[in-house]
C-alpha cells in the first residue's frame, strides 16, 4: 500500500460515498460489492482521461488486497467480464464518443499493463488490446489526432510488453502505421509527426537516442 496516497489522490473526483467505497476496496475488499466497485473503476475511466490512464494501478492494489485476505478474484473477475462487455461495443462507441473511445483504450492498455499473473501479462488482453491498437492504425483514425496521439501513447507504455506476447501482430501493426505514414495524404503535420516518431522508438529497440527525444518533443512543444 506505498502508492494509498497517490490512490487517494485518483479518487478525488468521486462523490464521498463512492471515495469511501473505493477507499475500503483497497484495503479490505472483502467487506465491499465488488461488482460494484469494478463498475465505477470502469464508468470513471470512459469518462475521464487522466484516470484511465492510471486505473490500473487502482485495479492492482484491489487485485492483491483480495487475494492477500481471501484468495480470491472476484474483483478481477467482474473487472474482465466488464471490460468484455466495453470491449464487444467498442465500435459503437468510437461512433458515438472519440473521447470515449480513446479513453476504453487507455483503459484497457491500462489494465494490460498492471494486472500481471505470474509476473506476465494476461493472455486473454493481449488479442483484445491489439485489436483496439489495429482499429487506431485504420486510415480515418489516423487523420483524428486524439486517436493517433492514443496509439502512440499506448505503444510508448507497452509496445515492448505486447512485442514480446505476440511479434507477428506488432509486425503487422507497424507495417500499417508505415502506409499510414508514406501513403496516407490527409493526416495532419502533428499526427505525421507522431507516426515517425513511434516508427523510429520501435526501430530503436522501443527508445529513442537524446537527439531523436529531442527533435520530436522540441517539435511537439512549438
Amino acid at each position: 500500500m506505498e502508492n494509498s496516497s497517490k490512490e487517494d489522490y485518483k479518487i478525488q473526483s468521486f462523490d464521498l460515498e463512492t471515495q469511501k467505497l473505493l477507499k475500503t476496496a483497497l484495503k479490505d475488499p472483502g467487506s465491499v460489492d465488488l461488482e460494484k466497485v469494478s463498475n465505477v473503476i470502469v464508468d470513471q475511466s470512459l469518462k475521464d482521461q487522466v484516470f484511465s490512464r492510471e486505473a490500473g494501478r487502482i485495479c492492482y492494489t484491489i487485485v492483491q488486497a483480495e487475494v492477500k485476505q481471501t484468495n480470491g478474484n472476484v474483483f478481477r473477475r467482474n473487472l474482465l467480464n466488464r471490460l468484455q462487455q466495453e470491449f464487444k461495443a467498442r465500435e459503437e462507441t468510437r461512433k458515438r464518443s472519440t473521447e470515449e473511445w480513446v479513453c476504453l483504450v487507455c483503459f484497457i492498455c491500462n489494465i494490460f499493463d498492471y494486472l500481471k499473473v505470474n509476473n506476465m501479462p494476461m493472455m486473454a488482453l493481449v488479442h483484445p488490446v491489439y485489436d483496439c491498437l489495429f482499429r487506431l492504425a485504420q486510415s480515418d483514425a489516423l487523420k483524428n489526432e486524439e486517436e493517433v496521439d492514443c496509439l502512440v501513447l499506448q505503444l510508448h507504455r507497452i509496445g515492448d510488453q505486447l512485442e514480446k506476447m505476440n511479434m507477428q501482430l506488432m509486425d503487422e501493426l507497424f507495417n500499417l502505421l508505415r502506409d499510414g505514414f508514406l501513403l496516407q495524404e490527409d493526416l495532419s503535420s502533428m499526427g505525421r509527426l507522431l507516426l515517425l516518431e513511434i516508427l523510429e522508438f520501435r526501430a530503436g529497440g522501443w527508445t529513442l537516442s537524446d537527439t531523436a527525444q529531442k527533435y520530436y518533443y522540441s517539435e511537439v512543444t512549438d
